[in-house]
């Protein structure tokens, strides 16, 4: 399966399934791919998906990561990003890599961590999925226990609540930001940074962040 992998070419936007993958196996694969990769995997009980995203989907993960960092900084709180770093659970059988993901509440606790184990450590606060390419899986997130999920498609923000029963519910607003209406602000900086470019975007961003604060 190795050598199949290695000859693997998945186009930007596409994905590939495969079954009956075990859980060694499925180490091995990641080993395989190494850590400098466009692809992301997802690990579900056997079934393992590999999709390349689409540059569309990259410029609004990068976004949503920047304004994300931007937030933080503003409000002077404690964060470590991880990006795409693999999440697994060998219990559980569930392996996922976000988009982007965030240590906030529980910063902390993974401080200096060269390597993290689910078993053992806390999820991330914050896990971040760009859905241009429809690879999002909620589930999967709830079985980590991951807090907060924000879902981005067709330029919407979508945020999730882990509830005590185990699930997601959407919200109007995050609990790590809950003065701010990001819900429907946030896509609007990722549409103007389109138009008007990155930097003078940011101003503005931190601009809006600080005037909410006041505000508030």
């Amino acid at each position: 399966m190795l050598l199949e992998l290695r000859r693997l070419t998945v186009p930007p936007g596409q994905r590939v399934l495969l079954e009956e993958v075990s859980w060694d196996e499925f180490e091995r694969i990641l080993e395989d791919l190494g850590e400098h990769r466009a692809a992301r995997v997802a690990y579900d009980n056997g079934l393992l998906e590999i999709m390349t995203p689409l540059p569309e989907h990259e410029f609004s993960k990068e976004s949503i990561s920047d304004f994300v960092k931007a937030l933080l900084e503003e409000l002077d709180i404690e964060f470590l990003p991880l990006g795409s770093t693999t999440f697994k659970n060998k219990l559980m059988l569930k392996g996922i890599e976000p988009d982007n993901c965030f240590y906030i509440k529980n910063e902390a606790a993974v401080r200096g961590k060269a390597r993290l184990d689910l078993t053992i450590d806390p999820p991330p606060d914050l896990a971040l999925e760009i859905d241009i390419t429809s690879r999002t899986h909620p589930n999967m997130y709830e079985a980590l226990g991951v807090p907060e999920l924000w879902r981005f498609e067709n330029g919407e923000l979508q945020i999730n609540i882990l509830q005590p029963d185990g699930k997601y519910a959407r919200r109007e607003r995050s609990r790590i930001f809950p003065d701010l209406p990001l819900m429907e602000n946030l896509p609007k900086y990722v549409q103007k940074s389109k138009n008007i470019g990155r930097n003078k975007t940011m101003k503005l961003f931190r601009q809006w962040v600080r005037d909410s604060i006041v505000r508030n």
